[in-house]
């Protein structure tokens, strides 16, 4: 059985919309990458299978806070009367990581990929997603990074630095060398609704945004437009709308 590579991704912005909506439409679209997968395993040898689709999903959520299944409840600071009063939900989900924060003024990407398409080690597409946030960061003038043995994009992110803080976040899912979740860029992000959290369960160190460290809002769309390309340059992608 021979399968072809595809390295077309479906580029898909869905607004603002609530975070169990998408991540229901996440897992409709993670299944059925996964079963095609699954038949393509099943064809004789000699038959031809069936590319895989990607896609690249954008969007924005209402405050929630999510929790990692390896996260622990108690970086959650509020209490049930706490997210109402902060008009906050919480869900724990599936992804690795521990807590975090998305909200209005923040670029969330999904992208569901098949790694079989690009490139199967878990370690690396991490770094590549990575990678386009800095190129992008880059664009605006924001010097960022990565620190040794933690996830995500930092400012002041150099060995010895007296205030590094993170103005990107990743955490991921992936089965089958499919993946799912993705990142949470800060972009105009309300930064007072990570006070309620120990953010990705670390507690000596700060968050920001675009808008914090450049003294101005950002445009949304303009920061999307060239997250896309980046994560297209990095990954070798060939996107369709």
């Amino acid at each position: 059985m021979s399968i072809l590579q595809n390295k077309s991704v479906k580029v898909i912005y869905l607004g603002e919309e609530d975070y169990q909506k998408v991540w229901d439409y996440q897992e409709s679209i993670f299944k059925k990458t996964v079963d095609r997968k699954i038949d393509n395993r099943k064809l004789s040898v000699g038959s031809v299978a069936k590319a895989t689709d990607n896609y690249l999903i954008f969007c924005e959520h209402p405050h929630v806070y999510t929790l990692g299944k390896s996260g622990s409840i108690e970086n959650l600071l509020l209490d049930e009367e706490g997210l109402e009063r902060n008009h906050a939900q919480f869900y724990k989900i599936n992804r690795g990581g521990d807590i975090t924060y998305h909200g209005p003024g923040q670029i969330v990407a999904y992208p569901i990929l098949d790694l079989d398409n690009f490139f199967t080690d878990i370690h690396k597409y991490l770094r590549y997603l990575e990678e386009a946030v800095i190129l992008t960061m880059a664009d605006y003038g924001i010097s960022t990074g990565r620190i040794p043995g933690l996830t995500g994009v930092w400012v002041d992110f150099e060995e010895g630095a007296a205030d590094p803080r993170k103005i990107c976040a990743l955490g991921v899912k992936s089965s089958r060398w499919v993946t799912m979740h993705g990142l949470a860029l800060n972009v105009n992000t309300d930064l007072s609704y990570f006070g309620h959290i120990v953010p990705c369960g670390i507690d000596d160190k700060a968050v920001t945004s675009m808008q914090k460290e450049l003294g101005h809002e950002v445009s949304m769309d303009e920061v999307r437009q060239r997250l896309t390309q980046h994560l297209a340059e990095v990954f070798g992608m060939e996107l369709k709308s």
